[in-house]
């Protein structure tokens, strides 16, 4: 019975990450100030701090400087130890 019920947590757990939009991931990485690096189309690479998540942009803090970023750009969002 519990594996049963891990299989459908698990299932239920991948199924939302699927839906879920790369905005959305920024959001749970703000909630936990979590490091992320973000590959942009052009293919920069940014790494920071997430610290705010706004409608079109994403802001990032890094060794005392504070960037922001256009979600329409952004191809790949990584979160880091």
């Amino acid at each position: 019975m519990d594996r049963t019920l891990d299989a459908e947590m698990e299932a239920a757990r991948a199924a939302a990450r699927r839906r879920t939009s790369i905005r959305d991931r920024l959001l749970d990485a703000e909630d936990r100030s979590a490091t992320v690096s973000i590959s942009t189309l052009d293919g920069s690479i940014r790494r920071g701090i997430v610290d705010a998540v706004g409608s079109d942009h994403v802001e990032l803090s890094h060794a005392g400087t504070r960037f922001a970023i256009a979600i329409q750009h952004i191809s790949i969002v990584e979160e880091r130890p």
